[in-house]
């Protein structure tokens, strides 16, 4: 990857860690940053850039803002999903992992990146999700899915 192109979002949510062995059992929320890096699927484009930073907003950091942001991300298994769901319907948004950094990030880069950004040129390579400003998770595509991703883009 010689080129890659990083923007950020900031957001608010709530989740808890299932089957956690200390305080991230319980509810709790952070604010986010979430660090998105992409590269092209081919070269840079006819301006010499890898993407316009706008693209990766518009694609990226507003589906954050739409679908995660001010929600509580709870593990389909996770046996307090239903109660939770009586509590506050809109506000628990169940998800296929358990919330995690390290889940949210792969999450962002292996589901929601290519079919966000299908059609731009671009692909999602890595995603950082910062929970504070001391606790970090990052999840890289490893080089065969990435070369997938960028096989589909071309076509």
């Amino acid at each position: 990857m010689p080129y890659t192109a990083e923007r950020y979002h900031d957001f608010s949510a709530g989740h808890r860690v299932y089957g956690h062995e200390s305080k991230c059992a319980h509810l709790h929320g952070h604010n986010y940053r979430v660090h998105f890096v992409c590269v092209p699927a081919e070269d840079l484009d006819s301006v010499g850039r890898v993407v316009d930073f706008s693209v990766i907003k518009n694609k990226l950091c507003n589906w954050l803002e739409e679908c995660w942001d001010h929600k509580t991300l709870i593990w389909i298994k996770d046996p307090l999903l239903k109660d939770l769901q009586l509590i506050d319907p809109q506000g628990v948004l169940p998800v296929p992992f358990n919330p995690t950094a390290e889940n949210m990030a792969q999450f962002l880069v292996d589901v929601a990146g290519p079919t966000l950004l299908k059609g731009t040129g671009v692909v999602l390579a890595q995603c950082r999700v910062e929970e504070t400003r001391r606790c970090t998770a990052t999840y890289t595509a490893d080089q065969y899915n990435l070369n997938v991703q960028k096989n589909k883009e071309r076509s």
